[in-house]
């Protein structure tokens, strides 16, 4: 009769989407979660009060100016609110070609984020999961209004984020305490 060796006990392949094994004796930390509930356009404005002559001819010199903001609040149950809020004025010579107004919503569950983190986690990764959205339902506003699609180019929201943190620093650091 044949005699039965053991092997020893090999390790199970991975993709690595599993999390470490737990350690003896080390206290185990749920992981962080991230999940989005919900996405909407929360407010939406579209104005062109020089149409339809705006759509005849360009007009000279086009100046076009964005700007982005991002908000965040708490709701119940580890859910919060992040919205970003878009402006665009487009106008030229002779005035406005047109306006936009947007701000798109979204529901995020977060659990288990450090409370160090969550500021970060608010204001750059969920706006940098909303941004694709925003950017698809602006160049379709634009283009439905019978303008070329305004494709914004990506916002990094991460240097905006460090941006503003330092900013506020500066400002904090410049008032004076009583």
């Amino acid at each position: 009769m044949a005699k039965k060796t053991e092997k020893p006990a090999e390790k199970a392949k991975t993709n690595g989407d599993e999390p470490p094994a737990p350690q003896a004796g080390v206290p185990q930390q749920a992981a962080a979660q991230l999940n989005v509930l919900a996405q909407y356009v929360k407010d939406l404005s579209f104005e062109s009060p020089a149409a339809p002559q705006s759509l005849q001819a360009p007009g000279q010199n086009p100046q076009l100016q964005v700007s982005v903001n991002v908000g965040a609040g708490p709701r119940p149950d580890d859910v919060y609110e992040v919205t970003l809020n878009v402006e665009v004025h487009a106008k030229n010579d002779a005035g406005v070609i047109y306006n936009v107004e947007l701000a798109y919503g979204g529901l995020f569950r977060l659990r288990n984020v450090p409370a160090n983190l969550l500021q970060p986690v608010l204001f750059v990764d969920c706006p940098t999961l909303l941004f694709p959205f925003l950017r698809r339902v602006l160049a379709d506003v634009t283009r439905d209004g019978g303008f070329p699609p305004l494709m914004l180019d990506p916002i990094d929201f991460g240097r905006l984020y460090t941006q503003n943190l330092a900013r506020a620093q500066g400002q904090a650091e410049a008032t004076p305490m009583n």
